[in-house]
């Protein structure tokens, strides 16, 4: 089942768009997403994290960085619309290498910026995070919550919508700022086997645990002030977040007018209820172990996606448990 997008929005006319980081585990479904609504896509990776297996032969493909101004400009020529999603993402990474996230998000998304700005492209759906809010205030976490981020990861993202949101006013570039939750998951009719690399993220950790490329799952604390105590988090299936960027396209292209929207399944899954059910789904023993807290985790994250359903008539299809753990379990069983 996917959503009526044409009985929603009314169908956005066919569109060139260049896919930023679109060789990546997101990246590739968002392509996906775009080609099969009939949009014409071309990726633009450097393939420090993408993929190769993740390119399809009905989008075009560009190797190239965002840090090269005259490569970016290049590839933006003849498009439409840009989806970026080309940003380092680590969290605790960029605590210890702020310097690399500082040259990769906040000056490739300048090039960006200025050089749709020099080609006069009007639309950008950005990959944001809701790394912005930081510690929760109160939950669920709408978009009126106060910007905080606890790591310089979180900043960065914060930084490029300050940036997006200034070229709004004075290049009339409109743009989607998406901020996910917890992404998980992988195509649910199995097109994209490409396998993240170095996941830090629970559900590939333990996709890998199950694999036997790890010896076991660290958790990270079972203290926290939840039934039994490990964290929660809102997992959002990769595919659901795909369908989400055609429908913001269409959004920003039909009112031309920007949004920024957080992107959950507002319901949230601790720990042990994940490796529970990947123990049951998988048929593999799964070892874990109790390790300490991380600073800066709270004990509870859960999203309020009220705006994304009532401004892009979204909702989240494959975000169930099941659906999460069994797709994931189909990508890595291939490999």
């Amino acid at each position: 089942m996917s959503l009526d997008y044409d009985r929603i929005l009314g169908y956005t006319q066919v569109m060139n768009v260049l896919v930023v980081g679109g060789a990546g585990y997101i990246g590739s479904h968002v392509s996906r997403e775009l080609l099969d609504r009939g949009h014409k896509v071309t990726v633009f990776d450097n393939l420090s994290t993408g993929l190769r297996e993740n390119l399809f032969p009905d989008a075009a493909f560009i190797h190239g960085d965002i840090l090269r101004y005259e490569q970016l400009t290049g590839a933006l020529r003849g498009n439409d619309a840009v989806v970026y999603l080309a940003a380092f993402k680590a969290a605790g990474e960029s605590m210890e290498k702020p310097e690399k996230y500082s040259q990769n998000n906040i000056t490739g998304t300048v090039n960006l910026l200025n050089a749709a700005s020099e080609i006069g492209l009007k639309y950008i759906i950005f990959s944001s995070s809701a790394a912005v809010y930081g510690e929760p205030a109160y939950l669920p976490i709408d978009e009126k919550h106060p910007a905080n981020p606890e790591n310089y990861y979180g900043f960065t993202k914060l930084e490029i919508e300050r940036f997006l949101s200034w070229y709004d006013r004075l290049k009339g570039i409109r743009y989607a700022s998406l901020r996910y939750f917890n992404a998980a998951g992988y195509d649910v009719k199995g097109r994209i086997t490409g396998l993240e690399q170095n996941p830090a993220n629970l559900l590939p950790v333990i996709m890998e645990t199950a694999c036997g490329m790890r010896k076991e799952l660290a958790i990270f604390g079972n203290d926290y002030e939840t039934p039994d105590g490990t964290c929660i988090r809102d997992y959002i299936h990769v595919s659901d977040l795909a369908a989400a960027h055609v429908l913001a396209l269409d959004y920003v292209v039909n009112n031309n007018k920007s949004l920024t929207v957080n992107l959950g399944s507002e319901t949230g899954s601790s720990v042990l209820e994940v490796l529970e059910t990947a123990r049951r789904i998988t048929g593999q023993p799964i070892p874990s172990r109790i390790a300490g807290r991380r600073p800066g985790d709270p004990g509870k994250l859960t999203a309020s996606a009220g705006l994304a359903r009532s401004l892009l008539g979204w909702k989240p299809e494959y975000s169930d448990l099941e659906t999460l753990i069994k797709t994931s379990w189909e990508a890595y069983r291939k490999q």
